[in-house]
């Protein structure tokens, strides 16, 4: 059911505890993972191997129905740090800054800026707003950003190593690298040592804080320590599922999987081998662990500092990710593996539902306002944002505060916006997964896909045609959200 004001008791006493117990201003803590899809412990698959994830899990509340509204860095982070969603905060691509692109983004007020301006000391360690060209957001922290750009293929031992040092045959950074080196010889070894340096030093009565963790893994290339490698057995490693497109699903609906090809050691010219797309997934698997690591350490730090207790932790996605199901690897499609993401809440206070689940529907850029709401500093916002906040959620997983969540992406994505045919619009409602695709031009609908999330959860199969009153209802929500 959707939220109503039985849940404002639940709300309000909430809210009084933490203001009674931590002040008036908790801490917050917000990890951002890169490319990292629903394959973690929290969420049932074990492959990858998660237990600090884990470990936050127990003490927070996870969303098993959360979603981006644009599946690739820069449209996704400049949506849910600026609390617009894409259409409004006018960034589709990887280099756009909303600063330029927003209307009003001169003076447009982020995220961890919003904290700042009511006494926050902000702090952004990692990647956060988008690593490539100008899109960083210096006047949105406290002090200089650190570790926050770069490119992703720099971010190998192979690529920081004298050339007479190389031993491996590629031209281009690896897809993927299994060494034994310190976790330090990767950012994120880096960033995590500062995280929790910052978070041990930050004396327990000082200015609140709000520490932005940005980690550069799961995402492209596959790199990690060889420890890391080393617990996942590479023979028990599953082959994909579905690993074929879906049924009846538009053309439009698939991508070629550049990115991913774009690294050394990759096959450009034919499908990879049952055994390469095993090492690949095997890869991406290490790399969350390897991240999974780093996020152990801060949650340490943040005990260590006294903080537990009056700090608000939220570790979530940018976006999704596939490894090879429906033949596809990488993100920038509709899919529901590409625009779900795993969003963990832990509030302090023993009013709150630790280590429950809810299948309340959430979205990215509902974060702004959920965070300025458990801080009890949204008082301004509620003019200028577009998400909604999911304190109510917090206080109690039972309820929900929306009956859909909305992603989009166009295609095909990489290459110039000339080259782009379509627009897909996708619908996420409790049981259903709509998708339609309008020509670039035209706005004429050229493709249609709707998927059953009660019986077939892996979209094996598009149902458009069998259900064409479930697409009619669904389209019409899509008209009058996008205003199409």
């Amino acid at each position: 059911m959707l939220y109503r004001f039985p849940g404002v008791c639940i709300l309000a006493s909430l809210l009084f505890w933490w203001s009674s117990a931590l002040g008036d201003q908790p801490n917050v803590l917000l990890i951002i993972a890169d490319d990292l899809n629903c394959a973690i412990g929290p969420y049932g698959d074990r492959s990858a191997m998660t237990p600090n994830l884990d470990r936050l899990a127990e003490r927070g509340l996870v969303f098993e129905r959360a979603y981006c509204q644009q599946a690739v860095c820069n449209p996704s982070r400049s949506s849910f740090l600026t609390g617009l969603r894409p259409n409004t905060v006018k960034v589709d691509d990887l280099r756009k800054s909303f600063r330029e692109t927003a209307p009003g983004g001169s003076t447009l007020v982020t995220l961890p800026q919003h904290f700042k301006n009511h006494g926050y000391f902000c702090q952004n360690i990692g990647k956060m707003f988008h690593n490539m060209g100008e899109t960083q957001d210096r006047r949105s922290w406290s002090i200089d950003e650190v570790l926050h750009s770069g490119t992703h293929a720099a971010d190998t031992v192979y690529n920081n190593t004298p050339v007479a040092l190389r031993t491996l045959n590629v031209k281009k950074a690896p897809v993927v690298e299994a060494l034994d080196v310190p976790d330090t010889a990767y950012r994120d070894g880096q960033i995590a040592n500062l995280a929790a340096a910052m978070l041990r030093d930050h004396p327990p009565d000082g200015q609140p804080f709000f520490l932005a963790v940005g980690f550069w893994r799961p995402h492209l290339p596959f790199v990690a320590p060889k420890k890391y490698w080393d617990v996942h057995d590479p023979d028990a490693i599953a082959l994909p599922n579905p690993a074929r497109v879906p049924i009846d699903a538009p053309e439009i609906a698939l991508h070629d999987s550049r990115e991913i090809r774009g690294y050394g050691g990759v096959p450009g010219d034919r499908p990879f081998t049952d055994e390469e797309i095993k090492h690949y997934r095997h890869g991406y698997y290490a790399s969350i662990t390897f991240m999974d690591a780093q996020i152990g350490e801060i949650l340490d730090a943040l005990d260590e500092g006294g903080h537990r207790d009056d700090t608000i932790v939220v570790f979530t996605s940018d976006h999704g990710f596939h490894i090879g199901e429906k033949s596809l690897w990488g993100k920038t499609s509709n899919f529901e593996l590409d625009a779900r993401v795993p969003l963990i809440i832990a509030a302090p206070g023993d009013s709150v539902g630790h280590g429950q689940k809810t299948k309340s529907l959430a979205e990215l850029v509902d974060l702004y306002p959920t965070l300025a709401s458990l801080a009890g500093i949204d008082d301004d916002l509620n003019w200028r944002l577009e998400g909604q906040s999911l304190a109510p959620v917090v206080a109690d997983p039972s309820v929900s505060v929306k009956e859909a969540a909305f992603t989009q992406h166009q295609h095909p994505f990489y290459g110039s916006p000339k080259d782009w045919k379509a627009w897909g619009y996708s619908i996420r409602t409790a049981d259903w997964r709509y998708t339609e695709w309008r020509a670039i031009g035209s706005g004429e609908i050229i493709g249609q896909e709707l998927y059953d999330h009660v019986h077939d959860p892996s979209e094996s199969q598009n149902v458009a045609e069998q259900k064409p009153e479930l697409v009619q209802s669904h389209s019409a929500q899509l008209a009058n959200h996008f205003g199409l």
